[in-house]
């Protein structure tokens, strides 16, 4: 067990045994530089939701990963595949420790989250990071693909879901002339997503419009009830995230109770639709974008573009 007191040496002796043992062969520039990464690295840890989902899309299961924002410890939609992965914390609260007894020969995080333990991760193994979060994606997908020698098979799944989108717009056909609007609730918070999320970017690739109050190239707003008329749309999504205590279950009850609420064109007419915050927040990856896709199709009755 490598103690805190002591955790700067140990980190070293870690680098200098992987630094002997691994053949770095590749130059990776990334949000905090460049790192030189193994050509075919076997013992990745992953810091953030969306790089695992991008890792497990291209067949690698990493030996470490960040526990999902809910579920015990993964989210069910990845939960078998995940079965043997060792927790190292959380993305805002990584185990230094932890990564570092898994002696990893690859690291993969983000800016948004890591940023402040960079040289921390790097003295464990070559850390690549991507720059943030929010509706980047697939940006840093390919990024992470890359770092860990599967860049080829990122680049084909990422053209796939392109295609994907594509196809289910045009299946929607007329229906994508429905503004959609994007709402979430968390414990004594609710906040409007706009076009910089991952929901929204996927709903604005696919060819959906938004409102003319949500139609803004950035992430959200936190709001009161005197918003609600805010969120009006021919199509409302909303996602609650619960972790477990209730809190947010009950402001999702509140509101949706609020006669303001319950005076909204969209949900009269029977449009406004509670779906899985994981797949259409929380999980931001690949495996979740096409999860979201599957939902469209459910919810329009279109046929499955998978």
């Amino acid at each position: 067990m490598i103690t805190f007191r002591h955790g700067l040496a140990a980190l070293a002796v870690t680098a200098a045994l992987l630094s002997a043992s691994a053949t770095l062969a590749r130059e990776i520039t990334h949000a905090m530089g460049v790192t030189d990464v193994p050509d075919a690295p076997q013992r990745i840890v992953v810091l953030t939701n969306e790089g695992t989902e991008a890792l497990l899309a291209v067949g690698i299961t990493p030996v470490g990963a960040v526990r999902s924002w809910t579920g015990d410890p993964w989210y069910a939609h990845i939960a078998e595949d995940m079965a043997d992965v060792t927790v190292v914390g959380e993305e805002s609260a990584v185990n230094l420790e932890a990564i570092a007894a898994l002696q990893p020969d690859l690291i993969i995080g983000n800016k948004t989250r890591q940023e402040k333990i960079y040289e921390q991760l790097s003295a464990i193994a070559p850390t690549v990071m991507a720059e943030r979060l929010r509706g980047d994606w697939k940006i840093n997908m390919a990024l992470y693909t890359d770092a860990a020698g599967k860049g080829e098979e990122g680049k084909a799944a990422l053209d796939a879901f392109d295609a994907r989108a594509e196809k289910l717009g045009q299946e929607l056909g007329d229906a994508l002339n429905e503004e959609i609007s994007l709402v979430r609730f968390a414990s004594a918070l609710t906040r409007i997503y706009y076009l910089d999320t991952f929901a929204g970017l996927i709903l604005d690739q696919v060819g959906f419009a938004r409102p003319a109050a949500q139609d803004k190239q950035e992430f959200a707003d936190d709001v009161g009830k005197e918003r609600i008329p805010d969120f009006e749309g021919d199509r409302l999504f909303y996602f609650t995230y619960e972790t477990g205590d209730g809190a947010a279950e009950a402001q999702a009850a509140e509101w949706t109770a609020d006669p303001l609420w319950q005076n909204l064109e969209v949900v009269k007419a029977g449009k406004a639709h509670a779906v899985d915050d994981a797949i259409w927040n929380t999980a931001g990856g690949y495996i979740a974008a096409n999860l979201l896709l599957d939902d469209v199709e459910r919810i329009y009755g279109v046929p499955s573009t998978r």
